[in-house]
């Protein structure tokens, strides 16, 4: 048994999450303020890895490195067993971040100008990245109903037929917590396929998803593969994201090449030693830790929308098929985003993911990170009700 109950102090370590607040959100009292924004874990990291760190760190020399057939290996026998879907180390290409992945991609294979395709809503770097590199970003809207989210087949393949470039995939979904349906992923896959599209599947939350749902790997149900790079990471998974570590599995030989040469042009260093050494110790020994983690995670996510079905019912609170982030509903409470920000911030002093941040789909809903020890999400429950009860005042 890990223990996921003790609180950790980060403010003052120079984290995102919690010492940025003043300069994020505008305000001048951000060390009142709770955060449950920002997609890192307030869990400490586990222990076996810690150890496989410390170990490294003792070594003493830390000379220009390179994952070495181990940290393939590990990789492998990890989607091998959490996702049955095999793999070779020779399709990988190491990379600092999913993100950083993703722009490699679309600066290899797309060109400035070229029309790249995102679901709405969705993680802002979908958007922001192709757009920074001079892309065209084109939006297909999901289709919600109650805070769950499909897809229009039919209506994804009309967007794919205007002059589409490259689409990103973001599975499963960030922000809705959906896991995607073998048939749904296929269908997309092969719609790719046929209209020379590349697929760019980001599947970093890929670990936590809760039973009886199953990730659907978009190589796992492709007739053809060349099209696909496939991103992910152990940093969602374990709370490695200051660690850089990340990973593109293509199965084309050529284009692993073009990979490697753009990352080169680019000075992209890849994977940073103390990264490759967590990646390795997490995947050969992480599945009861993880396995614990989602049941702590979904406890947390079940405590949140039985307490404000309680005492604020206008919030709807969808219970995500996967990630640690709920997207909350408050369109029933008829308000303004900015309204609903000012209460959380000043009145609620919590800081919560504006919907808009994902696009305009976003509209009425609020991201919120529920991967922190059961007291803090009390803490952060308490702060919710007190920011919406003001509202309604």
């Amino acid at each position: 048994m890990y223990d996921f109950t003790k609180v950790h102090n980060r403010r003052n370590t120079d984290s995102i999450k919690w010492d940025m607040l003043n300069e994020v959100y505008a305000v001048k009292h951000g060390e009142e303020i709770l955060p449950m924004w920002v997609a890192d874990m307030d869990f400490a990291l586990p222990p076996f890895v810690e150890d496989a760190l410390v170990s490294r760190i003792h070594d003493g020399v830390f000379g220009y490195s390179y994952p070495g057939d181990q940290v393939g290996q590990a990789i492998c026998n990890w989607v091998a067993k959490r996702h049955n879907t095999t793999i070779e180390k020779e399709w990988l290409v190491y990379e600092s971040g999913v993100i950083p992945s993703m722009a490699l991609a679309l600066q290899a294979f797309t060109n400035v100008g070229d029309r790249v395709l995102v679901h709405g809503p969705v993680y802002p770097p979908f958007r922001n990245t192709p757009s920074n590199l001079g892309r065209e970003v084109v939006t297909f809207s999901l289709t919600e109903s109650d805070g769950q989210y499909s897809i229009d087949l039919e209506g994804f393949e009309q967007a794919l037929k205007e002059d589409i470039s490259a689409f990103i995939f973001c599975n499963p979904h960030n922000p809705g917590g959906k896991v995607w349906s073998r048939e749904d992923v296929k269908a997309m896959v092969k719609l790719c396929h046929q209209y020379d599209v590349l697929f760019i599947s980001d599947e970093i939350h890929a670990d936590l998803v809760f039973a009886p749902h199953k990730h659907v790997t978009a190589l796992s149900v492709a007739e053809h593969t060349d099209h696909i790079i496939t991103c992910m990471a152990p940093t969602k998974t374990f709370n490695l994201a200051g660690l850089q570590a990340a990973y593109m599995i293509v199965t084309d030989a050529r284009k692993r090449e073009k990979l490697k040469e753009t990352a080169m042009h680019a000075a992209h260093m890849g994977v940073t030693v103390l990264g490759a050494t967590a990646m390795q110790a997490a995947y050969e020994q992480g599945t009861e830790w993880v396995d614990e983690l989602l049941e702590q995670v979904k406890t947390n996510m079940e405590y949140v929308a039985d307490r404000l079905q309680q005492e604020v019912p206008e919030i709807v609170v969808p219970q995500p098929e996967a990630t640690y982030l709920l997207w909350l509903d408050y369109r029933a409470l008829g308000v303004l985003e900015k309204d609903m920000m000012h209460a959380l911030l000043h009145e609620g002093k919590l800081a919560l993911e504006p919907g808009t941040k994902y696009g305009p789909e976003g509209d009425g809903f609020l991201r919120m990170n529920v991967a922190c020890p059961a007291e803090t999400v009390r803490e952060g429950v308490d702060r919710f009700i007190a920011a919406v009860k003001s509202l309604q005042k």
